[in-house]
C-alpha cells in the first residue's frame, strides 16, 4: 500500500484512487472508483462509494457513508455520523440508480455531527452546517445554517467563527484577523 496507510481491518478495493498521506482507519471501506485526495483522514466505519470524490485534506469522522455523487472540495470536514443521500424518493423495490443527484461541498465547508444533507444541493465554500441540521436546499458560501429544516442563522469566517458586520458591511474574524465584506446576501473575504 504505497503512499497511504490503511488499518488492517479496512477494505480498499482495487480501482480506488487514493492520494499520498491518506489515513484510513478501522472497518472502513473504500470502493473501486472512489477518489480520495492527498492528506485525507478517513475515520472508523466509513464507506466511500464508487463515484464519490474527496479533495485534499478532507476529514471524514466516524460512521459516515459518502455515496456516489458526493463531491467534497479541499479542506472539507464531515462530522461524526453525518448523512448523505443520493436519491430523492428511494424505494426498495424500485431501481433509481439512474436518478442519483449530485451533492457538492465547496472548499472548507463543515457538516456537523448527525446532520443530514439531502441530495441535489450545493454547500458553498466555508459554509457551516450545524450538528443535527437537515439540509434540503443550497447553502451559500460562508453561511451558518441550523435546524430541521436547516435555516440561515448568520455568517462565519474561514476559521469557523461567527462574523458580525458593521454598517459599512465589514466584518473581521476574531481568530485570524481576516476581513470580510457583506454585500446583499453575499459574503467575500477581502484580506
Amino acid at each position: 500500500m504505497s503512499g497511504y496507510q490503511a488499518h488492517p481491518t479496512a477494505t480498499v478495493d482495487d480501482g480506488a484512487v487514493i492520494g499520498h498521506g491518506v489515513r484510513i482507519w478501522h472497518y472502513s471501506h473504500v470502493m473501486s472508483g472512489a477518489v480520495i485526495g492527498a492528506g485525507c483522514n478517513i475515520g472508523q466505519n466509513v464507506m466511500i462509494a464508487s463515484g464519490a470524490v474527496l479533495g485534499r485534506n478532507v476529514k471524514v469522522q466516524n460512521n459516515v457513508s459518502v455515496y456516489a455523487g458526493v463531491e467534497c472540495g479541499d479542506d472539507v470536514f464531515l462530522g461524526p455520523s453525518c448523512v448523505f443521500t443520493n436519491v430523492r424518493n428511494p424505494r426498495s423495490a424500485v431501481d433509481r440508480k439512474s436518478e442519483f443527484r449530485p451533492t457538492v461541498l465547496g472548499r472548507g465547508a463543515t457538516i456537523g455531527a448527525n446532520a443530514t444533507v439531502i441530495c441535489g444541493h450545493t454547500i458553498g465554500a466555508y459554509a457551516f452546517v450545524a450538528a443535527g441540521a437537515v439540509v434540503n436546499g443550497d447553502v451559500a458560501p460562508y453561511a451558518y445554517v441550523a435546524g430541521s429544516p436547516a435555516e440561515w442563522k448568520g455568517w462565519v469566517s474561514e476559521y469557523g467563527h461567527r462574523l458580525l458586520f458593521d454598517a459599512s458591511g465589514r466584518g473581521v474574524c476574531p481568530e485570524s484577523g481576516q476581513e470580510y465584506r457583506l454585500s446583499g446576501n453575499k459574503v467575500e473575504r477581502i484580506s
